[in-house]
């Protein structure tokens, strides 16, 4: 004769027993954050500390090229007048 095997609301008890409920609530808890973690650290994320360094500098980068255009444009006008007048 075959063995009927036990309900499982049995098997689950004395899973809970074995293991108990916190004890397998704190598992799961750190396996799910453990796989989180290392999910993020696929993604290249930064720190917001990170990302506002590199605004600033990026905001002061951007405000030196347009002064450097500026430069570069006034500097172009004078040659263009210089070569103007030697022309001339």
């Amino acid at each position: 004769m075959a063995l009927k095997p036990p309900p499982i609301s049995e098997v689950m008890q004395q899973v809970s027993e074995l293991v108990g409920p916190a004890g397998l609530v704190d598992e799961v808890d750190r396996n799910a954050r453990q796989l989180i973690q290392s999910a993020l650290r696929k993604l290249d994320f930064v720190s917001r500390e990170e990302f506002d360094a590199q605004s600033e500098i990026l905001e002061r980068t951007r405000s030196k090229v347009a002064a450097l255009e500026s430069e570069l444009a006034a500097m172009s006008a004078l040659v263009d007048a210089l070569e103007k007048n030697a022309v001339d």
